[in-house]
């Protein structure tokens, strides 16, 4: 080993629309809201992730707290990077006198452009990446939670996220059909926002609507294991005045139907595409759901109905990407599918 990849670090990227993690040293060891918050006078970072979603909502003209993300994909360059880079920050607890350059595995969602993957390889160089892989999401996932994708057995995989929805069929190491659709976890947390506007007048802001989807969230409004009702404080826009209100889960399922109806299409023209012989693997195995938005309350049982086929949530949904990712980077040889080249 040169001295130079003595000072070359490993790391696994999950870079998502709503939360980034990182794998260092086979450890998940940042777990953060993609989120990064600047000064507008001096244009320093603040703060990134949970110290800079704290701010979200609530800045005075001098901060202005910035999700780089959006639909999957990196909307604001210069935002993306510096977020990147504090979250590799966090990755160390001592100041680092020498900068170490980085071997890194990055996930992307499948149906990204070609300037969108320059976008995520260009922000990478910049938080020094000696090498940069690409894999796409629902790849990551399948290895993430234990599927041999070398065997010639069909696997389909959807990870809901914050941004996009991936649907996948795997075999051989490959992606033989796939959707991509741009409804995720921020849709129905904009479902809810709307839904209680309209309902209710009363305004709130994404950090209220994410609460809600967790802590009352329902694709079906029948469930056997009901989530008591849920307190919701805002803004009355009748009278202009903090108000509280009380949502049920039946309500919740009412709001976000319209887009878990679009989720479901585009399961079904996945499967329609679906070459016979994997199909017929698909209805001995099932669907794998990963991803924040595989926790929503009863979305297994509508999927399950809506296919007539069984339906897995993973263990441990929410980490099962950058896991999957954490695997291609300790033997990026072992899989053709990781794109490497940077465009030039």
């Amino acid at each position: 080993m040169s001295l130079f990849d003595f000072f070359t670090h490993e790391i696994a990227i999950d870079l998502g629309t709503a939360n980034t993690l990182i794998i260092y040293k086979d450890q998940v060891v940042v777990d953060e809201p993609s989120i990064v918050a600047i000064d507008r006078s001096t244009n320093k970072v603040i703060a990134v992730g949970n110290k800079a979603l704290q701010m979200h909502e609530k800045t005075h003209d001098s901060i202005n707290t910035i999700r780089p993300l959006k639909d999957g994909v990196i909307a604001d360059f210069e935002a993306a990077e510096r977020m990147l880079q504090g979250m590799i920050d966090l990755l160390y607890t001592k100041k680092q006198w020498i900068k170490p350059s980085y071997k890194m595995v990055i996930c992307i969602p499948s149906g990204i452009t070609e300037v969108e993957k320059r976008a995520v390889f260009e922000s990478a160089e910049r938080a020094r990446a000696k090498e940069c892989y690409l894999i796409h999401e629902p790849m990551a996932a399948a290895l993430g939670i234990g599927i041999d994708v070398e065997e010639p057995i069909g696997n389909m995989i959807i990870d809901i996220g914050g941004g996009t929805t991936e649907i996948a069929v795997i075999a051989l190491m490959g992606i033989v059909c796939d959707q991509s659709i741009r409804v995720a976890g921020d849709d129905f947390t904009r479902d809810i926002i709307n839904y209680i506007k309209r309902q209710y007048n009363v305004l709130i802001g994404e950090r209220t609507a994410e609460n809600i989807k967790i802590e009352a969230g329902s694709a079906l409004p029948e469930l056997d294991n009901p989530p008591e009702d849920y307190a919701v404080n805002g803004r009355d826009l009748m009278t202009g005045t903090p108000k509280q209100i009380t949502i049920n889960y039946a309500e919740v399922a009412k709001c976000l139907d319209k887009s878990i109806t679009k989720l479901e299409e585009a399961v079904m023209r996945a499967l329609e595409t679906t070459p016979p012989e994997l199909a017929s693997d698909i209805y001995k195995t099932g669907i794998y759901l990963t991803g924040g938005g595989a926790l929503l309350r009863g979305l297994d049982k509508r999927i399950s109905h809506k296919t007539k086929l069984m339906v897995h949530i993973a263990d441990d949904p929410l980490r099962a990407v950058v896991k999957g990712t954490g695997i291609a980077l300790k033997n990026p040889a072992k899989y053709p599918f990781l794109m490497s080249k940077i465009p030039g």
